[in-house]
């Protein structure tokens, strides 16, 4: 079964009075369960792919379908329903809160999922796991500025993987960790990939994420050419 589809998607920024085409026409294909990375040189145009296929971004046209909706036609609020709980996104630039603590941070996602009517312990515990999880333990009452690059980035995949989303978006993941810490979280998110089927999708330059891959896309100017 197909989670992501995308069907003749073309994405144009417009640049004073001309455009620059992002993506030209892009078809692309991920299966449930999939472990699957996207490559290209920079400026290829992967992390636009990413976020119109997280709904951060709108195709200017053509036909984007997840889980089976065209989420072309959903409204603004659909979609932020849809991004909180069933996406996780791990930004190469971190995002993350200033004025929050790293449970805080981590927690955060939960705390809008009203509707799940998590208790305060439940949103803790499952926060301090992920924490423990990717070896933060020790500074869990930090705020950003007092973090290294690779531990913020940390910080982002535990939030990331906190609310048990259906897909994980991840761009460029492994770019500011050491060698072992990036083993480290690619073996969890390969254990989630096997026990909780969750679809990975990745944007990467690092080799060691394409050993782990299950399906590589090529992306090149904008167009997938494998």
């Amino acid at each position: 079964m197909n989670v992501i589809e995308l069907k003749d998607v073309i994405k144009e920024y417009p640049l004073g009075k001309t455009s620059v085409h992002a993506l030209r026409g892009v078809n692309l294909s991920v299966k449930e369960g999939d472990f699957t990375s996207i490559v290209g040189p920079s400026g290829s145009g992967k992390t636009t792919l990413l976020n119109i296929i997280g709904c951060i971004d709108h195709a200017t046209t053509g036909v984007v379908k997840v889980h089976g909706k065209d989420v072309t036609t959903m409204s603004d609020y659909s979609l932020t329903l849809l991004r909180l709980h069933s996406i996780g996104f791990i930004f190469q630039t971190f995002n993350l809160i200033p004025v929050l603590n790293v449970r805080e941070n981590v927690e955060f996602p939960l705390l809008l999922m009203k509707s799940k009517n998590y208790t305060k312990k439940q949103i803790k515990e499952r926060a301090e796991k992920l924490i423990e999880e990717v070896g933060l333990s020790e500074h869990i009452n930090h705020r950003p500025y007092e973090l290294s690059g690779g531990q913020r980035q940390r910080v982002a995949i535990a939030r990331a993987l906190v609310t048990n989303p259906d897909i994980v978006l991840a761009d460029e993941p492994t770019a500011n960790l050491d060698s072992e810490t990036g083993e480290r979280i690619l073996s969890l998110m390969q254990e989630l990939n096997k026990i909780e089927k969750t679809t990975f999708i990745f944007s990467t330059h690092d080799p060691e994420i394409l050993k782990y891959a299950k399906s590589i896309t090529k992306i090149r100017d904008g167009k997938i050419v494998a």
